[in-house]
């Protein structure tokens, strides 16, 4: 089978066709629809709102399957990552209904950064870490006797933690999948930390410039921010309908009114 693509025009072609959707519906589209479409809370908006975040959630799949050992399936998810985030945030920007000063836009300021970080890194940046991943390194902070010391200590740490978490693993090429983090969560943590240890004290992060070191932890980031801010906007309008209306009709779906 040929392995799922996304080449970086057609990247490109997908974020501004969804700049241009955004853009026709707040300058022109709203005018002509009738008014539940531009009426916070209707239930027209909030089954966009609905179709909106259940579309950014299975963007955010793509992570858990490359933690979980499927690099076969990685390809696929990624391009399903691109076209259900573009896709759901446009569909969130329509639940909005333009009302962009209250605290849920804060969602749709994360949903930009994220956009914007991951065009970006998959355009300009790409290129510069394949040159990183084919080059031999030798930017690593130079390692003095001590140094050497807490290092090896730190790698007899990582394979005796190994023998319990994968004993048919190498310490050289290990990281801890799904399956290890569901299986021991507290090893795999422990794990985690050797690993970011390690990586202080060989200098890898300082190895390479400021932006390929930075752009993940800041994209991955955003988006744990916009999910959890995406948890508080469901159970807000969930079981605090009235505090949400502020006096209003409650025209959405709900449990309480609180």
């Amino acid at each position: 089978m040929k392995r799922p693509d996304l080449p970086d025009l057609m990247l490109i072609w997908i974020v501004g066709a969804a700049a241009l959707a955004i853009a026709a519906w707040f300058a022109l589209l709203r005018r002509a629809v009738p008014p539940a479409w531009t009426t916070p809370g209707s239930p027209e908006l909030y089954l966009t709102g609905v179709l909106g975040a259940s579309l950014l959630l299975v963007s955010m799949v793509f992570v858990v399957v490359k933690r979980s050992g499927q690099g076969s399936l990685a390809p696929a998810w990624f391009v399903a990552h691109i076209v259900c985030g573009t896709l759901g945030t446009v569909l969130v920007l329509v639940h909005s209904a333009g009302y962009l000063r209250r605290p849920p836009a804060l969602l749709l300021l994360a949903l930009l950064g994220l956009i914007v970080l991951g065009v970006w890194a998959r355009v300009r940046l790409s290129g510069r870490m394949a040159a990183t991943f084919a080059t031999k390194e030798r930017g690593f902070a130079p390692a003095g006797r001590e140094s050497r010391a807490a290092l090896a200590a730190v790698i007899e740490r990582k394979r005796a933690l190994l023998a319990s978490l994968d004993p048919a693993a190498q310490e050289a090429t290990f990281s801890p999948a799904l399956v290890h983090w569901l299986r021991s969560p507290r090893g795999s943590l422990r794990y985690a930390r050797l690993i970011r240890h390690e990586n202080r004290l060989m200098g890898t992060r300082a190895s390479v410039g400021l932006e390929q070191a930075w752009w993940r932890p800041l994209h991955l980031a955003l988006a744990y921010l916009f999910v959890l801010g995406l948890v508080i906007h469901v159970i807000t309008v969930t079981f605090f309908a009235g505090y949400v209306a502020d006096g209003g009709p409650i025209t959405w779906w709900h449990l309480t009114s609180w």
